[in-house]
Formats: structure tokens, C-alpha cells, sequence
């Protein structure tokens, strides 16, 4: 039998992560196209906690485009990583990341999408950006689609319920696996694609006008599938251009706890969890989990399934499973009252034994070793935690310090439980805590909600120095990476 331990693995990968629609700007350089993300205004503050993610209609998008002088996108600037990643891998050297978890934005490869040849500026950048993470010694992570699809696709087709984007999406997947198999080792096709769920716009580039009245949700699942196929082509593509290399696959990591004991309770709270395990069972089994056929049945959903869909899904399995996780959720019976948890699109009820950030996401340490276990039995696959932190609002000091010991208590208590899940005997390969550096919210599209280590001086109407200077976090999660998680 194995020794229970306490301790990450030697080769732990220990690093940060970020998406190019949150961190690059530059969304006009470098012959990029527009993506989705590029005509998301910013959440006003007196709106954070009734929030709903956009889905427009093609008109609504197109009144935006038509009038961007009087509007902000802040997803079009970011932090300016475009230009200033040099300086910002060097504090993630500093820091001692062993990895980064980057993503490619799909609009500089194939602006529209639709192109035949790839723009030849986009993947020099790319390029560039690997070298230098290697030059310092930190394995990069990409991401192929983290919420930056092409808005052409999304405005010509109606975004992924068009099976026609699954083509789109191969020929890039194959160009810059092709492009990067000697420089990318770990690669995950979709990020959080169970968030279509939740968004069908940026996460699927679904628009309401272009989805029949009532169909909603089977148009989501529909949208779903040809991602799923999407996913394993890309999988098929890696696993052919470099064997050596990992592909994996990525959910938001959602722990779903029945309000009471009541049997109906724990039947909801099994059936909310499923919306995030129907995503993995496919891309890690390689087939549709049998509680899908009562589902769909009930829904009145009718599926346009491919027959060669069946076997791309069966032969390309995920090498590890990665997720995101930022706390747990309460499900419940519909008649059952309760209050509602706030700040987020995810939320339930609200749980009476947990605190919350500042924006309402309630914080479950306990509940990630949780999840991790339920993962790790379902599919024995290596896990890899590829987002998790806490969103809050930073005070700069007159002395230009940060002193954000509740962000240090948040990962403390969260890099505790994955020991304790290791020590449970789930093969966990690494974490990267996310937002490294303040960047754009994901939710908001504010910088107010800061998660980084490292401070950004940007304001949320896009004033600011852009200095970095560092947190007190910073030198806390230099310490526990130097320690291999020993000094917390």
C-alpha cells in the first residue's frame, strides 16, 4: 500500500492564471480581431450583486459597435500584458511559478474565424510570449478558448449552436498545436464549459434573437455538444502532432450541498452537481451519462448528434481533468424557502456555515477536498486546480503597500485542504492560483475586484499609471512555492 502524506509531490507545478481578454488589451493590434469579450461593458457597482452575464441580441451588439465612443469596454484594454509581459514574467519569476496558465486569444490567430490562412503577427506573438516564460524557467499552460471567440461567429452563425464552428475551431486548434508542440506541454481545449450554462453568450457566442422562442435550453445543450466534439477533435489533434504532450479538459469546479436531509434535497443537490460532472463524464468516459436520456426526455430537448460524433467522443479522452473553484453551493427542493446567496450567477441558497467575500461568494475551503475526492474516484484521472482566489478590494497605503492578509487566510486555508485531498490519495498535479496580477474581472469587467498578488494601478474607468508593485500576498506565495507548500 501507498504512504499517506501530507506533502505535495516533488514535481508539484506551483504558478498563476490569467485569459488574454483580461489581461492583453491591444484588442486592435496585431491584425486581432473583435471577440465576444470586446463589447462587454463594465458592471456598474450599485449592480454587482443582481448580477446577470449579457445575452444580447445581434442588434444590441451591433448598437455597441456602432457607438464606442460613449461606451467602455475594459476587456479591450486589460493590464496591458500585450506589451508589458516581459516585466510581468519576471515578477511571476520572482515569485517562483513553476507554471502559467495563459490562453490564447483565438481573434489574433484567425481574426474572424473563418480565414484560411492563420494572421502570421498573432502566432509570432505567441511565440514570443512561450519563449520567454521557458527563457525563465516557468512551464506555460494554454488554454485554446477561454471565453474569446470570434465575434464574427458568434453575429454570422449564432456562435457554437451552429455546427459549422466546430470546423472553425479544429483548424486553429491544429495550427497552434502544430505551431507550439515544441514549446507547450500542457494544453486544456475549453475553459469552464459548463459555464454555457450560465452564459450562453460569452461562453457559447449564442445571441437571443437568434435562438427560437422556448428552445433556450435545448439550443444551450446543442451549443454544448458541438463544443464537446470540439474538444476531442482538439484532443485527436494534440495527441497526433505531439504524443509527449497533456491535454486536458476544465469546469468550474461547483460542490453542490442539499439544504437539508430531506430526501428531495439531496436529490436536487445531486442533480445540480450533475450540471458540472455531464461535462466531464463526456470528455473523460467518452460517452453521454445514462441521467442525461430522463433529462433531455423531460426538457423536450432533441439533440442533432452526428454518427461520427459518437466515436470522435469515445477515442479522444482528456488526459487529466482540470477545474476551477471558488466556492460551493446549497440546492434545494423548489418549494423550500431560503435566502439567496448574492454576486454571482452561480449561487443558490445561501449557506448559514460559511462566510463571503465582498462579493458574496461564499467561501468553502473544506468543500474543495470535497470535490477533488468526488472527481478523483468518478474518472482516476491526474487533477489540476487551475483556478482559485479571492476576489476583493485592495487599500493602497500612503507608503504604497498592501497589506491583504484575507487574501493569504483564503489560499492558506484552500492549499491546507489540497493537502489533505492528497493525503486521500488523489493524484493532484498542480495549482495556479488565479489572477496572479490584477486583471479585468471576468463577472464585472471591473478592476475594483482584484485577486492578484501583484497590485496594477488601473482604476475602473481606465485611469492609472499601470505600475506593478507587490502585495504582501506576494512574498507569502513566494515563501509556500520555495517551500513546496510546507510554509503556509
Amino acid at each position: 500500500m501507498a504512504n499517506v502524506t501530507l506533502k505535495f509531490p516533488d514535481n508539484f507545478l506551483w504558478g498563476g492564471a490569467t485569459a488574454a481578454n483580461q489581461i492583453e488589451g491591444a484588442f486592435d493590434e496585431g491584425g486581432k480581431g473583435l471577440s465576444v469579450d470586446d463589447v462587454i461593458e463594465r458592471i456598474k457597482p450599485e449592480d454587482r450583486k443582481k448580477l446577470h452575464l449579457p445575452f444580447p441580441t445581434s442588434k444590441e451588439v451591433k448598437d455597441a459597435l456602432a457607438d464606442e465612443e460613449n461606451r467602455h469596454f475594459p476587456k479591450r484594454y486589460g493590464i496591458d500584458f500585450y506589451h508589458r509581459y516581459k516585466e510581468d514574467i519576471a515578477l511571476f519569476k520572482e515569485l517562483g511559478f513553476k507554471t502559467f496558465r495563459i490562453s490564447i486569444a483565438w481573434t489574433r490567430i484567425f481574426p474572424n474565424g473563418v480565414e484560411e490562412e492563420p494572421n502570421e503577427a498573432g502566432l509570432a506573438y505567441y511565440d514570443d510570449l512561450l519563449d520567454e516564460l521557458r527563457k525563465n524557467g516557468i512551464e506555460p499552460i494554454v488554454t485554446l478558448s477561454h471565453y474569446e471567440m470570434p465575434l464574427h461567429l458568434s453575429l454570422e452563425y449564432g456562435g457554437w449552436k451552429n455546427r459549422v464552428v466546430v470546423d472553425h475551431f479544429t483548424r486553429y486548434a491544429r495550427t497552434v498545436l502544430e505551431r507550439y508542440k515544441g514549446k507547450v506541454k500542457y494544453w486544456i481545449t475549453f475553459n469552464e464549459i459548463n459555464s454555457i450554462l450560465m452564459s450562453p453568450f460569452i461562453s457559447g457566442g449564442m445571441l437571443r434573437d437568434k435562438v427560437e422562442e422556448g428552445k433556450l435550453l435545448e439550443a444551450t445543450f446543442q451549443a454544448a455538444h458541438h463544443q464537446l466534439v470540439a474538444s476531442a477533435k482538439a484532443v485527436e489533434a494534440c495527441h497526433e502532432i505531439n504524443p509527449e504532450a497533456q491535454i486536458g479538459c476544465m469546469v468550474l469546479g461547483m460542490i453542490n450541498y442539499p439544504d437539508s436531509p430531506h430526501p428531495e434535497d439531496v436529490h436536487a443537490a445531486l442533480t445540480d452537481q450533475r450540471k458540472t460532472f455531464f461535462f466531464t463524464d463526456v470528455q473523460a468516459r467518452g460517452h453521454y451519462p445514462a441521467y442525461m436520456n430522463r433529462f433531455f426526455k423531460e426538457h423536450d430537448i432533441e439533440l442533432d448528434i452526428h454518427p461520427e460524433d459518437e466515436h470522435t467522443l469515445k477515442n479522444n479522452l482528456v488526459d487529466f481533468v482540470s477545474l476551477s473553484y471558488y466556492m460551493s453551493t446549497v440546492s434545494a427542493r423548489p418549494e423550500t424557502a431560503g435566502e439567496q446567496a448574492v454576486g454571482n450567477i452561480l449561487t443558490n441558497l445561501k449557506n448559514p456555515y460559511l462566510e463571503a467575500s465582498d462579493w458574496g461568494w461564499q467561501i468553502d475551503p473544506v468543500g474543495l477536498r470535497t470535490l477533488l475526492n468526488m472527481f478523483y474516484e468518478r474518472y482516476e484521472k491526474p487533477l489540476f486546480i487551475v483556478e482559485n482566489g479571492l476576489g476583493a478590494f485592495d487599500k493602497v497605503e500612503e507608503d504604497g503597500s498592501i497589506h491583504d492578509d484575507y487574501r493569504i487566510d483564503y489560499l492558506k486555508k484552500h492549499i491546507e485542504q489540497m493537502k489533505e485531498a492528497i493525503a486521500d490519495g488523489v493524484e493532484l498535479i498542480g495549482y495556479t492560483a488565479w489572477g496572479p496580477i490584477d486583471l479585468v474581472s471576468f463577472s464585472t469587467s471591473e478592476m475594483s475586484k482584484r485577486y492578484g498578488f501583484i497590485y496594477v494601478d488601473l482604476d475602473d474607468e481606465g485611469n492609472g499609471t499601470l505600475n506593478r508593485s507587490k502585495k504582501d500576498s506576494f512574498y507569502w506565495y513566494q515563501r509556500v512555492i520555495g517551500s513546496n507548500g510546507e510554509e503556509l
